[in-house]
């Protein structure tokens, strides 16, 4: 106890002679002298301790500072609600809609393929200010083919706002998305749209969301009617009404909340403040010892609770019909943190990849993400998010996953697809930048620390297709389109099979890749054939044949004269090896020099199988004996004798076609468990595991490739987009006897 005291009063002294170096005394004071010392400089002189704690210039700037994201389902009003707050926010002056009939298409949309189809296909970046709060927009797809979009973009916001439908309520993606957000750790906002149209229940949605997404949430606001009745908004912290006025409802109009709706307000506003107090101890004291709480101090409350990820406030409104757009972006300013109040690591390369807490001030060394590329007339722009220290034009900074050294040539902050220059730019802010030779995920510095960000978590693609320019003469376009596709999007791969010679693209479903064949057609001006990638089977024998054969050729002049005299084996399973050769003739029957071209023509018959033309593995030729001619031997001789020999003894080891056999885990909502195992068991698959998560069955099981194309679409139609599927590689299989005979009997006339 005498130990403990000491040391608390040494810890007080030190802090008393910190803040009053010129009184220090050679005997520490008592801890009550220290405490009122401490008292005394953090109350009674306010202005003397400014004068010590001068504010670094950056602290306010970067206090007005929010980087958010929009994300949700599908065709939840995601577009429609940014081209809103871009609009009172005075970035654009006229609205535009998704699939607008003046042809003008949102501002967030600037790909053509994105008006055309009234999707978002790319996230898009943009900033606006409102009430001298600078706010970083990015717009992400809802469809589930672009999760990568969504997965960049969570990774380098602060805060984020999920839109529900107020008539779909809680759907596939918005699970998705809230899962990945998550993931991220990404404190959130909940905004209910589209309470105008048919059927909207935002106290429907509001339950859906705590039930299925397990939100701690409540609702900031409650709507003055629904559907067509829709007038306006009641704010149940300020307890106000605000209508919207003007022809876009750019006109806030505050009032006295409608007599007929106090009663159901004061309730609204109880429960709010409940759910808060259950997760923020300081309003839970006011709360239980029955204070008045007032607007200040529930507002204080929500926003601590959301920045620390236990609550969610849920806003409400129509973008559509211009009603609870403004609401929702000072929710954004009172509620979302700003880049200090949110924890950033990097890994430091120099020290075995150690965790290291970023300040995230620009005081620090300058730390930056390349989070997206996007390939523009001009040569490559890449999107950077600042996590600590300043980026100045002109300056040199280092990609730490090259090593190279790169000057900043163009600085400028984006706004959709137009750039605004600028000269430098610090902590906590997004800026594109021109000409870095970099790909996705690459972090930079100034050079004086070695550290990476945490790398993004990409998903495996799932699908595949086999591509092929239809003219030769679009050749190079094609590759180089292929090229800049894979460094924009790391879901989207390319790879070449070494056997059709087909190029193979990769990607998280079809309409990922069926966009990207669309992009090739548009930007590069490149036809190309899209057809169903060839299967790479193989085969393989099932027993011991012997193998007797001589090759005897006499044309006039030098004749070609080969026996070769062995046996084929199957490999022992589990071998490292596909093709063993082995060399077992004792004497000299055939000349040393002959045997490795006698191995070559073994090698190049097991490349392709007299059953479906298919590479032959896990095969052992053991050489016995043989014979040879003083003069009419030679190399090409033996060779061809082992081709034929190889052929001749082929039919007599029993051969099996093996088919690639895929590792596929899903993870489905209970409620089509039943009907997703019965499919797999029409697919021909084994499962293997059946465990439980949650609301969600995790199936895995083995499925033979070949009955899994188009599996991501039957997998949405019958999970209602709900269920998500990742296959790998697990091994090469023998078909069952009624496939073989189909597969030979395709292959015989490609054969004739």
């Amino acid at each position: 106890m005498a130990g403990s005291r000491s040391s608390t009063t040494r810890l007080l002294y030190t802090l008393r002679s910190s803040i009053y170096p010129s009184s220090r005394s050679p005997t520490p004071p008592s801890p009550i002298t220290a405490l009122l010392h401490l008292h005394r400089h953090y109350s009674a002189a306010p202005a003397v301790r400014a004068k010590d704690d001068k504010e670094p210039w950056w602290k306010e700037s970067m206090e007005k500072v929010r980087n958010i994201g929009i994300s949700a389902h599908i065709d939840s009003g995601k577009t429609t609600l940014t081209e809103r707050v871009l609009f009172y926010t005075g970035r654009i002056h006229e609205i535009h809609e998704v699939r607008g009939k003046d042809g003008v298409g949102a501002k967030m949309d600037s790909m053509e393929l994105e008006r055309e189809k009234g999707i978002t296909i790319q996230s898009a970046a943009t900033y606006c200010t409102w009430k001298d709060y600078q706010v970083n927009i990015i717009d992400t797809p809802g469809h589930v083919d672009f999760t990568i979009e969504v997965e960049r973009a969570l990774r380098v916001l602060d805060g984020a706002i999920l839109v529900l439908c107020s008539v779909g309520g809680v759907q596939s993606q918005s699970i998705t998305v809230d899962r990945q957000m998550r993931r991220y750790e990404v404190p959130r906002v909940a905004f209910i749209n589209k309470l105008d149209r048919m059927g909207a229940d935002p106290w429907k949605v509001l339950n859906q969301a705590r039930k299925k997404l397990r939100h701690h949430s409540a609702a900031v606001q409650m709507p003055i009617g629904l559907e067509e009745d829709f007038q306006g908004l009641v704010d149940l912290v300020q307890l106000k009404a605000y209508f919207f006025h003007g022809s876009s409802g750019e006109k806030v109009v505050t009032e006295e909340i409608p007599a007929d709706m106090q009663a159901m307000a004061a309730e609204k506003r109880r429960e709010l403040i409940e759910a808060v107090s259950d997760v923020d101890d300081q309003l839970a004291e006011v709360f239980l010892n029955d204070e008045p709480i007032s607007a200040a101090d529930l507002e204080a409350a929500i926003r601590r609770a959301t920045i620390a990820r236990k609550f969610i406030p849920v806003f409400m409104g129509s973008a559509f019909k211009n009603k609870g757009v403004q609401p929702l972006l000072d929710g954004v300013l009172c509620y979302l943190p700003n880049p200090l109040e949110v924890d950033n690591f990097a890994l430091d390369q120099s020290n075995k990849e150690e965790k290291v807490k970023l300040s995230g001030t620009p005081a620090g060394p300058m730390v930056a993400l390349a989070f997206k590329l996007e390939e523009r007339q001009f040569g490559q722009l890449t999107y950077l998010r600042i996590y600590e220290g300043i980026l100045r034009k002109g300056e040199f900074i280092t990609n730490i996953n090259t090593g190279k050294k790169i000057k900043v040539s163009k600085l400028g902050r984006m706004h959709s697809d137009s750039m605004e220059d600028i000269q430098e730019a610090h902590a906590g802010q997004i800026v594109a930048v021109f000409g870095l030779d970099c790909a996705s995920g690459d972090t930079f510095t100034d050079g004086s620390v070695k550290y990476t960000m945490t790398s993004m978590n990409v998903p495996e693609p799932v699908v595949s297709l086999a591509v092929s320019p239809v003219s030769k003469d679009s050749g190079k376009q094609f590759s180089k389109a292929l090229n800049r596709f894979q460094r924009e999007d790391p879901t989207f791969r390319v790879g070449l099979d070494p056997e059709s010679g087909q190029t193979i693209i990769s990607g998280m479903g079809e309409l990922h890749l069926e966009v990207y064949v669309e992009r090739i057609k548009r930007e590069y001006k490149v036809d190309a054939t899209v057809g169903k990638p060839r299967v790479n089977f193989r085969e393989t024998i099932t027993q011991r044949a012997e193998f007797d054969y001589l090759h005897k050729k006499q044309s006039g002049g030098q004749g070609q004269y080969g026996r070769v005299v062995g046996y084929m084996e199957p490999l022992p399973a589990g071998s490292e090896r596909k093709f063993e050769f082995e060399n077992m003739i004792i004497g000299q029957a055939i000349p040393s020099n002959f045997i490795p071209h006698i191995e070559k023509g073994f090698r190049e018959a097991a490349n392709s199988g007299s059953l479906i033309g298919f590479p032959v593995e896990n095969i052992r030729v053991v050489m016995t004996d043989g014979a040879s001619h003083a003069v009419d031997s030679s190399e090409l001789a033996f060779r061809l004798a082992s081709i034929y020999a190889f052929r001749q003894c082929y039919a007599k080891c029993k051969p099996v076609i093996l088919e690639p056999v895929m590792l596929v885990e899903l993870k489905v909502p209970t409620e089509f468990q039943g009907t997703v195992a019965g499919d797999l068991n029409r697919r021909k698959g084994i499962i293997v595991g059946n465990d439980q998560d949650g609301d969600d069955s995790v199936i895995n099981a083995l499925v033979p490739l070949n009955n899994m194309f188009g599996y991501s679409t039957a997998l949405r139609s019958m999970t209602q987009g709900k269920g998500e599927f990742t296959m790998e590689y697990k091994e090469h299989s023998p078909v069952s006897a009624d496939v073989q005979t189909q597969l030979i009997n395709a292959h015989k006339p490609k054969a004739e």
